[in-house]
């Protein structure tokens, strides 16, 4: 006579079995989304207040108690921009040094990585400890030598004054070499021995797999150009070639005060092409910098 072993019970968890665990876990957690709200507000407070700002009157930003809602709306901060100091000139030329910068970090940086990444030559690690040793150096420590040089160029107050400098920038290079070199070398090797020369093989098979890369860079580098100040204050001589943040500098502030209405519609026009940039490359970024180790 032989034994029959009871037949385990399979037991399943009940959907309300299952809902108090998770009611326990997001409610331990609830003073994580206290700090993650009180840190949003007291980021985004700032913007808010910018916006609200540019369509208000000076009276009524300097008045107190201050009121966070404009009370009368008006047009007047924009009306004076683009109007009477021209920041139409001003907007175009920080268009045309931004977008010219970031085209050409995209290519030559590029350009530079790929070499770094996946060519071999002598001296390519001097040249990459090199590129290195630069990001360790402020740009303060070079801006007198560069200034002179590209006055000895006879480049002051243009366009390729603006740009040239900062066609190349040893971040854009570091990035896109830390990205090539996750690259299969493969891909290269029968791209080679089906008899594509580095040009085809950087255009056609090299840069189509560095979106994220690319849309990191010109996040970065959109950011900076538009961003810049002190380059474009000291080469930019004529109100012509004087760029957004240089023209919202010298321009938003009067004869007695600073003109706060018009600082803060000038500041919502700086910021706006950035958001837009940023908005449309986000997704990109976030692979570019997860997959660069940039931390």
């Amino acid at each position: 006579m032989t034994a029959i072993a009871p037949t385990p019970v399979e037991t399943t968890a009940t959907s309300d079995e299952i809902a108090p665990a998770g009611r326990r876990r997001t409610g331990s957690r609830w003073w994580l989304y206290v700090v993650l709200t009180l840190g949003l507000v007291a980021m985004l407070t700032p913007f808010v207040w910018m916006i609200l700002g540019s369509f208000k009157t000076d009276a009524e930003i300097r008045q107190h108690p201050t009121e966070f809602l404009p009370r009368e709306p008006t047009l007047d901060n924009f009306t004076t921009l683009f109007g009477r100091l021209d920041f139409t000139t001003f907007f175009i030329n920080s268009i045309v040094v931004a977008v010219f910068v970031t085209l050409g970090n995209i290519v030559f940086c590029s350009m530079v990585g790929y070499a770094l990444a996946k060519l071999q030559f002598r001296g390519k690690k001097l040249l990459f400890a090199l590129v290195l040793g630069t990001l360790m150096v402020p740009g303060v420590v070079t801006f007198v030598p560069l200034f002179v040089l590209t006055a000895n160029l006879g480049l002051v107050n243009s366009y390729p004054g603006l740009i040239l400098p900062f066609l190349i920038t040893p971040l854009g290079v570091f990035l896109m070499r830390q990205f090539m070199l996750g690259l299969p070398d493969e891909l290269i090797e029968a791209a080679r021995i089906d008899g594509a020369s580095e040009w085809r093989i950087f255009l056609r098979v090299i840069m189509p797999l560095c979106g994220p890369a690319i849309a990191t860079l010109t996040i970065l580098t959109f950011l900076a150009s538009w961003n810049n100040f002190l380059w474009p204050l000291v080469v930019a001589t004529t109100e012509d070639m004087y760029t957004l943040p240089v023209a919202l500098a010298l321009y938003s502030v009067g004869q007695n005060a600073a003109r706060y209405g018009l600082m803060m519609a000038g500041a919502v026009v700086v910021v706006v092409p950035v958001l837009i940039v940023f908005v449309v490359l986000q997704r990109y970024f976030v692979q570019g910098i997860a997959l660069t180790g940039i931390k």
